[in-house]
């Protein structure tokens, strides 16, 4: 399969040559995938915001975050639910992936039992410290942007607009925008990516 399926645009992750060979639907261009997973997204997104899966008292948990993911890109990606196994050029290293998402669901639970911050800080918190630890192969920042939104909706808020429902995937102006307000985030800043989720 050609490597110009998948361009490498700045900030994103580069898919290895193994990684391509788990593509499952035959697409010739990155917008037909794009499409192709949007749908998967979608599909996964009606199902998380059921009112059975959001009082599911496992939401924030290794075995719903990957559940998630698996029905985001299934169908698409062999390895959809599926941990990354190799190094990138983001993210932490593989051996320490579960620990850290393990964490960052442990974390977000006890600051919504103490109420250490509102609910959407939780959330943008959660997303940010997935987005950091990288855990998949590919779909990091969709599949962290969903569980945010899982979080406010299953304390009864309004999902987060992320850049008034922006299509983060696209390179343009908003994902720049998200990026940088990551790249805050990762300073110690995060009140740029909270104005941006909320937004």
């Amino acid at each position: 399969m050609s490597t110009d399926l998948f361009p490498a645009g700045e900030h994103e992750t580069e898919l290895s040559a193994e990684e391509q060979l788990d593509l499952i639907p035959s697409v010739s261009t990155r917008a037909q995938l794009n499409r192709v997973e949007r749908l998967n997204i979608n599909t996964a997104r009606i199902w998380a915001m059921k009112s059975r899966t959001l009082q599911n008292p496992d939401l924030l948990t290794d075995h719903f975050g990957r559940e998630l993911h698996r029905r985001m890109f299934n169908g698409i990606w062999r390895w959809a639910g599926h941990y990354r196994t190799t190094g990138k050029n983001l993210g932490w290293e593989v051996h320490r992936l579960n620990e850290g998402v393990r964490n960052a669901f442990d974390d977000s639970k006890a600051q919504l039992q103490h109420a250490v911050f509102s609910v959407p800080e939780v959330a943008v918190r959660l997303h940010h410290r997935l987005v950091t630890i990288h855990p998949w192969p590919n779909g990091n920042g969709r599949h962290a942007r969903l569980m945010a939104d899982i979080v406010v909706a299953a304390h009864g808020k309004a999902e987060l607009p992320w850049g008034r429902k922006a299509n983060l995937v696209e390179v343009g102006e908003l994902r720049a925008r998200y990026i940088a307000a990551i790249h805050c985030a990762d300073a110690g800043d995060l009140k740029p990516l909270l104005d941006f989720a909320q937004h």
